[in-house]
């Protein structure tokens, strides 16, 4: 496992971080199994949210703190809020007070004192750059969260809230795969006259290396919007021949090779894997084992569908 020093206290955490969002449904041993097998495999980085399950994923969780006291303190726990859903209606929520009443449910239903790192989860359009601060000072005031990120926000967004709080964005959540490329897409295609060549995040990927921020990709196996995982699909032949010729010649899992994808971007850019199988986180921290070269990046690139000029 590699690491990289995270937030205002620069602590070492996995590149690898493990989700929690479809976990809460499993026991409180198979969880429990499940998160010391990713600390045993190098994993020391936790991320959940307060809308998972409608903190059913926080609550399980904190009973596995619970039941094994020692567990918390080798474990970087991040989690998120700002995602509401009540009467069948979702929307964003960027108050001071929903951001603090969030914080303070999540830390009951985890069972902890703090959180390591609390993102702010799908941008409120209506958002109060003063609210936000306030309820940060709040937060770390009293030693209740130590860090504050983002997730899903684009670089204008980021610099409006960095106006109004003065502690440093410790990392921004979006979404990026083989096969989930408008970051790369506007890059490598700038000045074309095709439909990757349009910017739609606004330059996430340079912006967050020109200010250290480190970017943690989700749907790492995923392709569209949940619609499924690309590794064995037969939606994606060429994507997977080079992917199982990289991990054959590696010597390495087929989804390490496509973490690896991830990881090889530049930064401190970390990839969060949502597996509940044993065997897979194993076979996922194998993904900082080995660097793949320009070409084999370029390659796998280029194989999920994706064009060079």
């Amino acid at each position: 496992m590699k690491y990289v020093e995270f937030g205002k206290d620069k602590k070492p955490v996995s590149k690898v971080i493990l989700g929690l969002m479809r976990t809460s449904s499993m026991p409180v041993d198979a969880l429990s199994n499940l998160c010391n097998t990713a600390l045993d495999s190098g994993i020391n980085f936790f991320d959940t949210a307060d809308c998972y399950a409608n903190g059913g994923a926080e609550e399980l969780l904190g009973r596995v703190f619970e039941a094994n006291p020692s567990l918390r303190s080798k474990v970087f726990l991040q989690s998120k809020c700002g995602i509401r859903n009540e009467d069948g209606i979702t929307w964003y929520d960027f108050s001071k007070e929903h951001i603090i009443n969030s914080v303070n449910a999540s830390l009951s239903r985890l069972k902890t004192d703090h959180l390591d790192s609390l993102l702010l989860h799908r941008p409120d359009v209506l958002m109060e750059g003063e609210e936000i601060a306030e309820a940060f000072k709040v937060l770390y005031d009293s030693g209740k969260v130590l860090n504050f990120g983002f997730s899903n926000c684009n670089p204008s967004t980021l610099e409006f809230v960095s106006k109004y709080t003065p502690y440093k964005i410790c990392a921004n959540q979006v979404q990026f795969s083989p096969c989930h490329t408008p970051m790369i897409d506007s890059i490598v295609q700038t000045n074309m006259k095709w439909d990757g060549s349009i910017m739609r995040d606004g330059g996430i990927l340079e912006y967050c290396r020109l200010n250290d921020i480190p970017v943690q990709a989700w749907s790492t196996m995923q392709y569209g919007f949940f619609e499924g995982v690309y590794l064995n699909n037969e939606k994606f032949p060429d994507l997977n021949r080079v992917i199982y010729r990289i991990a054959g010649e590696k010597q390495v899992p087929a989804s390490a090779v496509a973490l690896a994808w991830i990881l090889r971007y530049p930064g401190k850019t970390q990839a969060v894997i949502g597996t509940t199988n044993l065997e897979r986180i194993k076979e996922s921290s194998k993904a900082c084992d080995f660097e793949l070269s320009r070409k084999e990046w370029y390659e796998i690139y280029q194989a999920a569908g994706n064009r060079l000029p």
